[in-house]
C-alpha cells in the first residue's frame, strides 16, 4: 500500500522527492498485480476480517467444496 512521505520544504530536494516517491508507486502497483489467490490444503492459523484464500475442497473444505473465500463475521464464505 502506498502511503505518501512528505514533501521536503527546499525547492533543490523535489527533483529526488519525485523520483523516491514514484518508485514507490510503482512497487506498491507491482505488488498489486502479482497477487494470485493462492489455493491452501488447511485453514490459516490466524484468518483475518478480508482475507482471501482459495480452499482446495480435500484437505480443507471451509463448506462448499474446492473455491475461492474471503473470511468476514468470523466465518470463510464463498465467493461467486
Amino acid at each position: 500500500m502506498y502511503q505518501p512521505n512528505t514533501p521536503p520544504e527546499d525547492p533543490k530536494d523535489i527533483k529526488l522527492y519525485l523520483q523516491e516517491e514514484l518508485n514507490l508507486i510503482a512497487a506498491a502497483m507491482q505488488l498489486g498485480i502479482s497477487r494470485h489467490v493462492e489455493f491452501l490444503h488447511t485453514a490459516p492459523a490466524r484468518p483475518r476480517e478480508g482475507m482471501v484464500r482459495g480452499a482446495d475442497g480435500t484437505d480443507w473444505n471451509p463448506g462448499s467444496g474446492k473455491g475461492v473465500y474471503v473470511y468476514y463475521n468470523a466465518s470463510w464464505n464463498k465467493l461467486g
